[in-house]
């Protein structure tokens, strides 16, 4: 029988690539938004001659060779951009911030899907804090570390303790947590972030109440002097970044709290270039400064790459351009992922349906689609073994799945319970050379979640959403958004002053 360990890691894999989902957090999600979705726009309007030219040389990329080869498949059901703000103190960014160190840090992060009608987007912020598990990513010395489990998320950034930080590792607990291919990432700096503000006049934000030197620095020791008065204001440059780092003296002071004033800023920053104009004038100093603080993977790292990809999203308007935070719960000093909240996100972003409930390819939000057409007739199981795992708290589920298994050919090795109990999607996880009995093994499961592992032999962990056995299983009805997501979903064009901090 497969061994409880491998079930004990599966239980943390059903909401992602085969896992699950910082430290000072949201500085970059402002920066960010300007790079993939605006500034870019920015190379498809002014991206001739030796502007292009001048673009194109301002362009860094990573080295992808730490993208893990344990990936969810390729979707066409929209893409998937990983955004990360690095608040390395190297270079130009010795001048921002209030911190020393060379080595990077990932201060915040989120996941834009950008759905398949090039109409909607939503932005899902990661807390820095989160509880994940990391898998194993590659050093600087052409090594790779082991699986780490209940770490925080931004630590992922870190590890090979380098300047540039290590953006493939985050990529791949991404990938890992959500179980969506990551299709670009894109890192921005301190210098980029508050150069891109400047460019394009200031963004306009609002303020709760006055804000003084010592809530942006406790270490100060005293009051200080008042940076932020109460109220709408329009900053840019240092005084931007100041703004998005800002978690003590304002609102309810959490890291939560900041991530949603960060969103508002995107949002708005969002707004002022579009209400600019997409003209070369007022685009292409966005896009210098945008540029000169990119870091992206190789499949972004030309001006005409960005271009097709920046084109790609230029009709989704403000109020389609949604943001939402992985749900989540406090866990002593830190952040715990919700799962059965998080698992339901993010089947709903792999079967492209947007905050609002729409099925991005036009259809509506279509009633379930009848069993023949969604899946195939459960196949025999002849010369199949696999362990079953219950992972929900209904007794007996593991059993009775296991006789329904023997009766279609398969040799079930056991049937226990998982090492957690908050399945809402069945999984099953397959070896290198498993992938074919996998895809038997799910005629059985309609809906369930394929996850790849080092490890040979087959496990299926069942969720809440497996219904009676076998053939029988009902198919589930369209993935959405739960409710206690969309509900507190911003969007571009919202009130900058409202739903500023959690509590």
């Amino acid at each position: 029988m497969a061994g409880s360990h491998k079930a004990g890691a599966a239980s943390r894999r059903e909401g992602g690539g085969s896992a699950a989902p910082r430290r000072r957090n949201k500085r970059s999600r402002a920066r960010i938004a300007g790079v993939t979705v605006l500034s870019v726009v920015v190379l498809a309007v002014a991206g001739g001659g030796w502007i292009y030219f001048q673009l194109n040389g301002n362009i860094k990329t990573f080295d992808d060779g730490g993208v893990s080869a344990n990936r969810p498949a390729a979707s066409t059901k929209g893409s998937n951009v990983l955004v990360i703000g690095s608040d390395t103190r190297s270079g130009d960014n010795a001048s921002y911030g209030h911190g020393t160190g060379d080595i990077g840090r990932s201060d915040t992060a989120f996941l834009m899907h950008v759905y398949s009608d090039q109409k909607h987007a939503v932005a899902v912020s990661i807390p820095r804090d989160s509880l994940v598990d990391i898998p194993p990513c590659k050093l600087p010395n052409g090594t790779w570390t082991k699986d780490k489990h209940n770490v925080m998320f931004n630590s992922a950034f870190e590890v090979g303790e380098t300047v540039e930080g290590n953006p493939a590792c985050t990529q791949n607990t991404v990938e890992k947590l959500t179980g969506l291919r990551v299709d670009h990432t894109v890192v921005v700096d301190f210098a980029g972030f508050a150069k891109m503000t400047e460019a394009v006049g200031g963004v306009q934000v609002c303020v709760p109440n006055d804000v003084y030197q010592g809530d942006l620095n406790p270490k100060l020791g005293h009051k200080g002097s008042l940076i932020f008065g109460k109220g709408p204001q329009t900053v840019s440059g240092q005084k931007a970044l100041d703004y998005v780092r800002i978690r003590h003296g304002i609102g309810d002071g959490s890291d939560i709290g900041r991530i949603q004033r960060q969103q508002a800023f995107v949002g708005s920053l969002i707004k002022k270039v579009k209400g600019n104009g997409l003209d070369p004038t007022s685009l292409l100093p966005l896009a210098t400064a945008a540029t000169k603080s990119m870091t992206v993977d190789p499949g972004l790292g030309s001006a005409n790459k960005l271009i097709s990809f920046a084109m790609s999203m230029k009709d989704i308007d403000l109020h389609n351009t949604k943001f939402v935070t992985l749900p989540w719960r406090y866990e002593g000093a830190r952040v715990a992922v919700v799962k059965p909240e998080a698992d339901a996100l993010f089947a709903a972003l792999r079967a492209d349906r947007t905050v609002d409930g729409q099925d991005a390819a036009g259809k509506g939000a279509s009633a379930a689609p009848s069993p023949a057409a969604s899946a195939p007739a459960p196949a025999s199981g002849q010369g199949i073994s696999v362990a079953v795992y219950n992972g929900t708290i209904e007794k007996g589920l593991a059993g009775k799945a296991a006789e329904s298994l023997k009766s279609a050919g398969f040799t079930v090795t056991g049937a226990t319970t998982a090492a957690t109990q908050d399945y809402t999607h069945t999984v099953i996880e397959y070896g290198p050379n498993d992938e074919a009995k996998a895809k038997t093994l799910a005629t059985h499961f309609p809906g369930a979640l394929m996850r790849q592992s080092k490890t040979p032999g087959l496990n299926v962990i069942l969720g809440t959403q497996y219904k009676e056995s076998g053939a029988d299983a009902a198919p589930s009805a369209p993935a959405s958004v739960p409710p206690a997501v969309a509900d507190k979903a911003r969007s571009a064009d919202d009130n900058i002053c409202s739903n500023l901090s959690y509590g």
